[in-house]
């Protein structure tokens, strides 16, 4: 309670941003409508004159003035500044009374109490508020009741206009709260699609260079011990193969980041038949899957098949794609052999990636010996 009654506005609900246009020139016409009415009732009589009329127009310019400095430093949260011109133009109403001006003093009177209320903190509001009334209603030499009546009118606008004001802030700032949450929104979207990306050509590379760095190694160790020319040709030219995929599995990945990739069966299929000694069973009910589940499936069967052809050269694989109710299943499977001369080739990092992608999406991957060789198996939500 206490906070309320010291707490100022908000700085949203003192300034005039996101007051529609029409409300806005309606209150200019009604700011210069009181001003036209204070210079109008000073003059209109016959008895103001000479330096009658030049100290009246200087009262409404000082009133003037000092309303707009009120308003700039209520937007600026000063209390003491705010609450002592308040009171200067109450002060400025007392004289503009004693001079006989009844009209210009009451608008002052009231419209100083009324901003009041609007505009400074509840406990310095009812005060200043209640000596600009009472100021009026004393003047005024109306009856009580009805001197009563009318500040009471008044008071409640000013608070109407305070709850008006209130009520505009916090539509400011849930707006702007909005908008920020928009903005840190589509940036997180931008920086996961830049993940995304990177993440996609990482592998790429990955598998592509490493699968070529092993044909590449095999030539260099084959040149070493004396080879015989086709040979060493045709670890070359695997090489040279392993460029190509590399080329095509980018074109690949290109497509996927823009939505257009082959069906998932097709491309196991053909990596299957590439490899060449490996089988492939489909189970489930087949259903195309979302772009990261899809892309994680394709990434760990060529990872795992390049392990396969690295660790376990001339195995057999058995690749098995099990479609469930909530979830898609892929299980590589070799049947084991003697590790191939290039097994320490690389860096060993291929599954770690694999993994990784796989949490990521809120799935898992676990890779170790089976049975009779190594078998790797990928569980993704769907």
């Amino acid at each position: 309670m206490k906070d309320a009654i010291l707490r100022w506005p908000s700085r949203e609900a003192l300034d005039r941003e996101g007051i529609p246009r029409p409300r806005r020139l309606l209150a200019w016409a009604v700011r210069l409508l009181v001003a036209g009415f204070l210079f109008w009732s000073a003059f209109h009589d016959n008895r103001v004159h000479g330096w009658t009329a030049v100290a009246g127009l200087g009262a409404v310019l000082v009133a003037v003035m000092m309303a707009w400095a009120f308003f700039r430093l209520t937007l600026e949260h000063r209390l003491w500044p705010s609450v002592t011109l308040l009171l200067g133009l109450l002060a400025l109403a007392c004289g503009v009374r004693a001079a006989g001006f009844e009209t210009p003093a009451s608008i002052l009177w009231c419209g100083s109490a009324i901003v009041a209320v609007e505009r400074l903190p509840l406990a310095a509001a009812l005060l200043s508020a209640a000596a600009g009334f009472t100021s009026f209603a004393l003047a005024s030499g109306e009856g009580w009741l009805s001197a009563a009546a009318t500040t009471g009118g008044m008071a409640l606008a000013g608070y109407a206009l305070r709850l008006d004001a209130e009520a505009r802030g916090t539509t400011q700032r849930l707006l702007a709260q909005e908008r920020a949450a928009r903005a840190a929104e589509t940036e997180s979207a931008a920086l996961a699609e830049r993940a995304r990306i990177a993440r996609e050509i990482h592998d790429v590379l990955a598998h592509s260079l490493s699968a070529q760095l092993v044909h590449l190694e095999a030539a260099r160790l084959l040149i070493e011990r004396g080879a015989d020319r086709d040979t060493i040709l045709e670890r070359v030219v695997a090489a040279r193969g392993m460029a190509l995929d590399g080329l095509d599995e980018t074109r690949q990945a290109l497509s996927a980041l823009r939505g257009e990739l082959t069906p998932l069966e097709e491309f196991l299929t053909g990596l299957v038949r590439a490899v060449g000694g490996a089988g492939i069973t489909v189970a489930g009910e087949r259903r195309p899957l979302p772009v990261e589940a899809s892309q994680a499936v394709r990434r760990v069967a060529q990872e795992a098949l390049t392990n396969v052809r690295k660790h376990a050269p001339g195995a057999g694989v058995r690749l098995r794609l099990d479609y469930g109710p909530d979830q898609v299943t892929l299980c590589v499977r070799d049947s084991g052999g003697p590790p191939g001369e290039f097994a320490g080739v690389g860096g060993g990092y291929g599954l770690l990636g694999m993994r990784e992608r796989a949490e990521l999406l809120g799935g898992s991957l676990e890779a170790g010996p089976g049975e009779e060789g190594f078998v790797v198996t990928l569980k993704v939500p769907v």
